[in-house]
């Protein structure tokens, strides 16, 4: 079982986008970032898709959802603001049933909640980032997260 952590692609300056910042959706630079993580993860066997409440969470793993055939499921606990510690007891839950999910989220909750799994004893193999489109392939053990690597923008 492997969780799949994915920082949301590029979406524009946050301070020009006028309206509701949930709305805001990706740029073209963000939508080519959705594309190429659709690649990434075209030969690993993806049991659920979840996202982020916010549009440009959701079509950064639309096309990789659409590519497996799997419904895109909306989740409070992936969206930018919310509590790390439920996103950790949600992905220990999740980590129990068989086969990988892809959880796209935000760049405040995604290193808070991965700082939390270092201090747990987490290994990290090769590099450490949270760029915009990056992926971050969390391995468990029963509920434990053991080990994870950091993927730059695919």
């Amino acid at each position: 079982m492997t969780l799949h952590l994915v920082r949301h692609a590029a979406a524009g300056d946050r301070s020009r986008w006028d309206g509701d910042d949930l709305e805001r959706p990706l740029d073209e630079r963000g939508r080519l970032q959705a594309e190429s993580l659709a690649d990434f993860f075209a030969d690993t066997l993806i049991r659920a898709v979840w996202s982020s409440m916010a549009t440009r969470c959701s079509q950064t793993v639309a096309p990789l959802a659409a590519r497996h055939e799997r419904s895109l499921k909306l989740r409070r606990e992936l969206t930018e603001g919310a509590r790390p510690n439920d996103l950790l007891e949600l992905m220990r839950t999740e980590a129990l049933i068989e086969g990988d999910l892809v959880m796209c989220s935000h760049g405040d909750l995604i290193p808070e909640v991965l700082n939390q799994l270092l201090r747990e004893g987490m290994s990290v193999i090769g590099g450490r980032g949270c760029e915009k489109g990056s992926v971050w392939t969390l391995e468990v053990r029963g509920r434990d997260i053991v080990s994870g690597t950091y993927t730059a923008t695919p």
